[in-house]
């Protein structure tokens, strides 16, 4: 009898864990192709709470990549200037909006900015952070315990290498710029 119920407590364990670890997987839908991201919850479980509510509720589709330099990330997240199919969007002012939600006080980790890291953009308050956010192209140890880190690409980095890049001599903006497609849970 003891033998089975630890295999039953060790089964249900294990889809416990499954069901959370799944609650905590997006799907980034890209013009190239899908891309995984798991979220890291038990890191910055402010900001995964927000990403989750603003993706789930479909306010990233559409939601261009306004910044975006090679060999350090692609830059989107600006719900409100930033979504190409919105009568508020401009490109112009592309990354200097939000989302209707308060800033979010910082969670800074000792997680790295590796390649595929996602991390939230703000501004030179550290408590700014909203709905922007980028992803590296490469690791950026200098953005390590400045800026909150919410989760990493597990698959499809190759569809984020594709995002078209802006100008370096503009500070990455992009023109004419590629799109999140849509960005939900799995």
């Amino acid at each position: 009898m003891s033998k089975l119920f630890i295999k039953i407590l060790i089964l249900f364990f294990f889809i416990t864990n499954q069901s959370i670890a799944e609650e905590n997987i997006m799907i980034l839908k890209l013009k190239d192709g899908d891309v995984k991201i798991e979220l890291f919850e038990d890191v910055a479980p402010n900001h995964v709470k927000r990403i989750k509510e603003l993706a789930n509720s479909g306010k990233y589709d559409n939601v261009v990549f306004h910044r975006v330099i090679d060999g350090f990330m692609a830059q989107t997240g600006d719900v409100k200037f930033g979504n190409s199919d919105s009568k508020d969007f401009d490109l112009r002012r592309a990354g200097m909006g939000g989302s209707d939600f308060p800033d979010l006080e910082q969670e800074f980790s000792s997680l790295p900015h590796d390649r595929g890291t996602l991390s939230m953009a703000r501004s030179q308050d550290p408590n700014s952070a909203n709905s922007q956010f980028f992803i590296c192209f490469q690791p950026a140890p200098f953005l390590d315990r400045q800026y909150t880190v919410f989760g990493k690409v597990i698959e499809g980095m190759e569809y984020v290498d594709k995002i078209k890049r802006g100008d370096q001599n503009n500070n990455g903006a992009v023109i004419d710029p590629d799109k999140i497609i849509s960005f939900k849970s799995q």
